[in-house]
């Protein structure tokens, strides 16, 4: 139990300090989100996948196991939206899309250690893509893909996979601060998740409390079939069933935001969830560990 609470506790400390801070002071959290977006985040992934020892073949079937979770949690989640009569766009996404940017990065990076760094970005880049394909899709009934191409995360994406396959050598001073930079990106996530929870309430508690109960149910159902179906590693595996219980992403809360799709009852959704996580991501860690 103890050392669940060591992996849980920077993570929550971090968001608890963006939140206390924002409650005090109201900083303006756009500039810095974005440097992230487009400098640190993409900086850390170049990092993770152009570093030493990564090898694609490896994480095929993980990428693969993790486009099932995410797709799959929509399609469990599909019938209980319209039992309850909530909208599809305003419901299903939240359910699919989870945060495997601001918490499973971080939680990686503290349970399973540096190692597991590069499982976590495939994670977060498959779930990442599908959030600006699919997600995207779900939103606004069509998908730009000069607008994909020219996103930050997937140009650093496609230039450190082609790195990797590659073999090609980045210079080390060159690489040493690429990785600074990205250094930045996991704490400011945290920071910046705590600052956005001020801007929600509670007025929307019922569908919020359904998909705090649903998010993580219908994740670690489809993780469980995947798994039947697909043979991992045990690390990869213990990184799968902690992706698939994680809550959903703030940026559910901002697309819905943009696109004026209810971002009041998105961010019920997206607020209680992660408070739900308090609760289901130690019972998940104590499980894996």
């Amino acid at each position: 139990m103890y050392q669940v609470f060591e992996i849980i506790f920077p993570i929550f400390a971090i968001v608890l300090l963006g939140y206390a801070y924002a409650r005090r002071f109201g900083p303006d959290m756009a500039s810095a989100n974005r440097l992230n977006l487009e400098i640190f985040t993409p900086a850390l992934i170049f990092s993770v996948l152009s570093g030493e020892g990564f090898e694609l073949a490896r994480y095929a079937e993980l990428a693969l196991a993790a486009a099932l979770v995410v797709l799959g949690s929509g399609l469990v989640a599909w019938p209980f939206a319209r039992l309850f009569g909530y909208r599809r766009d305003v419901f299903l996404p939240p359910m699919m899309f989870n945060n495997s940017g601001n918490m499973g990065l971080p939680l990686a990076l503290f349970a399973f250690g540096e190692s597991a760094l590069p499982a976590a970005m495939i994670l977060f880049l498959v779930e990442n893509t599908l959030h600006f394909t699919v997600g995207n899709a779900m939103l606004t009934g069509h998908v730009n893909p000069l607008k994909l191409i020219r996103m930050p995360m997937l140009l650093a994406t496609l230039a450190g996979l082609a790195v990797a396959v590659l073999q090609v050598q980045v210079p080390g001073p060159l690489h040493q601060a690429i990785d600074l930079l990205g250094q930045i990106a996991i704490p400011l996530m945290l920071f910046a998740l705590g600052v956005r929870m001020t801007a929600v309430d509670l007025s929307d508690w019922r569908i919020g409390l359904a998909g705090a109960v649903l998010c993580p149910l219908s994740g670690l159902l489809i993780a469980w079939l995947a798994l039947l179906l697909i043979e991992l590693p045990q690390l990869q595996t213990a990184q799968l069933i902690v992706f698939a219980a994680l809550p959903p992403a703030v940026l559910n809360f901002m697309l819905a935001e943009r696109y004026d799709i209810e971002p009041h009852r998105v961010a019920a959704v997206v607020l209680l969830g992660n408070l739900a996580s308090l609760a289901v991501l130690p019972v998940v860690l104590l499980y894996v560990l």
